[in-house]
């Protein structure tokens, strides 16, 4: 596979379906969240989740990866079988404190505000730093214990654009935090998708919907947003129409990735 083309601001960002995308940043290759299992019920600790299409790539043919950002590995949309296996072949994965212990071999798991330093290919580091994220609505003492740890990241280096990825967030609270540090951000790869679940906060979002992806690009300053996390699954109940409608009722239509637009 060639290369993926960059320039120092707009990288390319490729969504591969549900939270999964892929991005060249400082010469290292980075996955998030990997999910490549096929459509089908996906029981687990918690409720049943259907998957309704395919990634759009198969992970034979991504290429090396050099880094997994891994939101949190507790919930099938997230971390999928496929994923798993994937992660034997990547040098480091970094995902949730506890997230870290329970996957081992090369996972660490980030705390908040932690940062690792990794060398990239030409010389210099890339500084990816964990930041907040909460899987669901209300403070987060009250959330992890129902939806578990969640983490995001923050990617900088000298000479780089900053890029948040913002895992499976549903606090706006959490992206004025990261704001207040890194703000404001080059990049920012939104989870999306307004996704809801009956039997979980009485149906409230466990990540951010559409009006409030555009409401974390305000706060966070964004220049570009990737949306993530908005399709394949049948628990997200917004999609690419509702983050459109939404960015342009808020006046940032312009801030949407152009490449994102044309895949629609």
């Amino acid at each position: 596979m060639s290369s993926l083309p960059a320039t120092a601001d707009q990288f390319p960002v490729r969504v591969l379906g549900g939270p999964t995308t892929l991005f060249e940043y400082g010469g290292l290759r980075f996955l998030t969240d990997p999910t490549f299992d096929g459509p089908g019920d996906y029981p687990g600790a918690g409720p049943t989740l259907t998957k309704t299409a395919p990634a759009a790539a198969d992970p034979a043919a991504l290429g090396p990866i050099d880094v997994v950002l891994l939101s949190h590995d507790e919930h099938a949309d997230n971390l999928d079988e496929s994923g798993r296996a994937l992660l034997a072949d990547v040098p480091l994965t970094l995902t949730t404190p506890s997230g870290g212990l329970r996957l081992r071999g090369t996972a660490r798991g980030l705390a908040d505000w932690e940062a690792v330093e990794l060398n990239r290919p030409d010389g210099g580091t890339v500084t990816v730093t964990g930041v907040p994220a909460v899987h669901g609505p209300g403070a987060r003492e009250k959330v992890e214990p129902i939806t578990g740890q969640v983490v995001g990241f923050v990617l900088t280096g000298e000479g780089l654009p900053t890029v948040y990825v913002s895992g499976d967030n549903a606090s706006l609270d959490a992206v004025r935090q990261v704001a207040e540090r890194f703000g404001p951000v080059d990049t920012a790869v939104l989870f999306a998708g307004a996704p809801r679940l009956p039997v979980l906060f009485d149906g409230g979002l466990v990540v951010l919907d559409s009006a409030q992806a555009a409401q974390a690009t305000e706060i966070l300053g964004a220049r570009r947003v990737v949306p993530a996390h908005h399709d394949s699954w049948a628990h997200f109940t917004e999609g690419r129409k509702e983050l459109e409608a939404a960015f342009t009722a808020a006046g940032l239509a312009d801030r949407l990735d152009p490449d994102w637009i044309q895949r629609g």
